[in-house]
């Protein structure tokens, strides 16, 4: 989980569909969470570069992430909510990969599965042949 400082969060409010009953159409419990990581303190540059990187689906052309919560009926869990999404895909984004290492195939792996193959093609050869009717 990542630290961000709440002032550097736009929060925007909007009706929200789903759970409510008559509040949906009153109460505007939708919340929007907007984040620019090129003006953000929190990050140093290549942490910044890394995160418009990963999650260059979620930002526009400005570098501004959005992150848009509508799971609950009151205003308040749903900014909770998706202050803890913005936590959370901002961590993700900065966990370095590892690199995967290269490995053979094992030589009892590579044997079986041509014996795999090989049964396979009797059978199929078998079947071919068994036209007797």
């Amino acid at each position: 989980m990542v630290e961000i400082r709440e002032e550097e969060l736009v929060f925007k409010f909007s009706r929200s569909g789903g759970p409510g009953g008559q509040n949906v159409n009153k109460v505007n419990t939708r919340v929007t969470v907007l984040f620019d990581v090129q003006k953000s303190d929190s990050f140093t540059d290549s942490q910044k570069r890394r995160i418009l990187e990963r999650l260059s689906r979620r930002a526009d052309k400005d570098g501004i992430i959005r992150v848009v919560c509508q799971r609950y009926r009151t205003q308040r869990a749903n900014k909770v909510a998706a202050v803890e999404r913005l936590g959370e895909l901002l961590g993700e984004a900065l966990k370095k990969k590892r690199v995967r290492k290269k490995t053979a195939v094992p030589e009892y792996a590579r044997q079986k599965r041509l014996e795999q193959k090989k049964r396979r093609s009797m059978l199929k050869k078998q079947r071919a042949f068994s036209i007797d009717d």
